[in-house]
């Protein structure tokens, strides 16, 4: 196992963390964690050198944060780090940061929790942090013992990013990236721009929950098969990550024994400079086919919004876009499932609005019409 330290905060992590969000299940029910199984790969995994546990409040419909309880006794509390995370969603008073983090220490069985985020920041949950002044909560829960580092996780766009940077001196944070996300929410400028500022950068979606490691398109598959040295599209993925120095550790949910094996063995060779320009170069003829794929030339720019309907227009086209790059049924079924009924593309009164505003010139109520049957085909109900 290879390590990355972070001298600001005087610690060493394991070039792999475990997510503890993808354990195996029984019956594929979600919050039916298969116990015997996901603790020895847990503890595998910590006997191979993995010293860093990542878990949340809702991760397996709560039951993740118990399982974890179990994983470190016998010993393997004293090997690993645990991080968990404040669920902003729930936090509707000032007392709940309190409720919350108390419950969270008691399904853990601990004292303290040594990586505590605010998790899934985004410009209303930030507004959420500001209005209970949830940073000055932060570092006096460090001052008490009850966690000991203080960060954020996040899902938005860049100036948000940024802004939260700005609004305190963060021990570390967690973003979302990998070779097809270089470029959306935090991306490579937020790790740029965390990195300036001291902050560790912890990576989680690595593998973009699967999308770019299996079931690949023959074109990107054509790609990889005539590159050599020969290596599996997860190898890449982990190694496109690991070469660059600002990012600190990557976070994976391993799901099979297998997956544990596979993922320690590439662990193992994370280094800075694993990859040559060729490489590099590579997985950007990789990502250009992936964006070819995509019907929608969508830039995320948001001149389309405000959406008299409050349709979200980028991210309703994001997912569609996401479903030629990637054709997984479920995943796309699910994330048109997560819009609220009055907010879908049906909802449309074709006001004309996101049409004149759109600098691509795209039909985006043609597009939404699409969208929706798209849906509908789906089983989105």
């Amino acid at each position: 196992m290879k390590y990355r330290r972070n001298d600001k905060l005087g610690v060493e992590v394991s070039a792999l963390g475990f997510g503890c969000m993808r354990l195996p299940v029984v019956n594929n029910d979600f919050g039916a964690i298969d116990e015997p199984e996901a603790i020895r790969m847990i503890r595998h995994a910590i006997d191979k050198g993995v010293n860093y546990l990542d878990t949340a409040y809702p991760y397996h419909r709560g039951n993740s944060e118990l399982l974890v309880a179990k994983v470190i006794k016998d010993g393997y509390r004293e090997k690993v780090y645990i991080a968990d995370k404040l669920p902003m969603w729930e936090v509707k008073t000032a007392e709940d940061a309190d409720r919350l983090l108390e419950e969270q220490l008691g399904k853990l069985e601990v004292e303290t929790i040594d990586f505590y985020l605010l998790h899934a920041l985004n410009r209303g949950h930030w507004e959420t942090v500001k209005k209970f002044d949830l940073i000055r909560w932060g570092e006096q829960k460090k001052k008490e013992g009850k966690i000991r580092f203080f960060g954020f996780s996040f899902h938005d766009g860049p100036d948000v990013f940024k802004e939260i940077v700005d609004g305190h001196t963060w021990d570390f944070c967690q973003i979302q990236y990998n070779f097809m996300d270089e470029h959306d929410q935090a991306g490579r400028m937020g790790l740029d721009y965390a990195h300036s500022k001291g902050i560790g950068v912890i990576i989680m979606e690595p593998l973009r929950g699967g999308d770019i490691v299996r079931n690949l398109p023959d074109k990107i598959m054509d790609i990889y098969k005539n590159h050599k040295p020969l290596r599996a599209p997860v190898d890449w993925a982990f190694r496109w990550l690991w070469d660059q120095e600002k990012v600190w550790f990557v976070l994976s949910g391993m799901s099979l024994m297998t997956e544990v094996e596979e993922d320690l063995k590439l662990a193992s060779e994370a280094e800075v400079g694993c990859l040559t320009d060729d490489d590099r170069e590579m997985i950007e003829q990789v990502k250009k086919v992936y964006l070819q794929l995509r019907p929608v030339n969508c830039t995320f720019c948001r001149y389309c919004q405000p959406c008299p309907k409050e349709i979200f227009i980028p991210w309703i086209f994001s997912i569609y876009n996401d479903w030629f790059s990637y054709n997984n049924k479920g995943k796309t079924r699910a994330m048109l499932q997560m819009i609220a009924k009055d907010k879908r593309p049906s909802e449309c009164i074709e006001c004309g609005k996101c049409v004149e505003a759109c600098p691509q010139g795209l039909d985006v109520i043609g597009l939404l019409k699409d969208v929706d049957k798209l849906g509908k085909e789906l089983g989105v109900e």
